[in-house]
């Protein structure tokens, strides 16, 4: 494959992963308390620093990835709370029947997403990526 193809796919590849997180992180800041909520909901405890902590971990991870700043790190973090986050927030197989399908389109969405991270952990964040250029 051409070596500059596969850098531009890379970097498309990382923005395309990390607006997901971007967008989410700003959205629950401005439905802080529904964000909060829906986590003490779940029986989680401490919901607001949680939710803080969501909000920190998506805006900062996501934006780490799009730079390609200690990529394979962010990442990884990004990786391991999708994981949690699915398990937790779209367990279908525990939903009612009518909420299934749908639970479990975004479970798998997430595991496919969870699948490109954990590229971007194994193989870097390629060429255009604030990383490459502190080698």
């Amino acid at each position: 494959m051409n070596t500059g193809l596969h850098s531009f796919a890379a970097l498309v590849g990382r923005i395309l992963l990390a607006a997901m997180f971007v967008l989410a992180g700003i959205s629950k800041i401005g439905g802080f308390d529904g964000t909060a909520a829906y986590i003490a909901s779940k029986g989680l405890p401490l919901p607001m620093v949680l939710a803080a902590g969501t909000v920190l971990l998506e805006i900062a991870g996501g934006l780490a990835l799009i730079v390609g700043w200690q990529a394979r790190w962010a990442a990884l973090a990004l990786a391991v709370f999708t994981v949690i986050a699915s398990v937790i927030f779209h367990a279908f197989w525990a939903m009612p029947v009518e909420q299934q399908n749908i639970q479990q389109l975004m479970f798998m969405k997430n595991m496919a997403v969870t699948g490109g991270l954990l590229m971007v952990f194994a193989l870097g964040a390629g060429r255009f990526s604030v990383d490459e250029l502190r080698r």
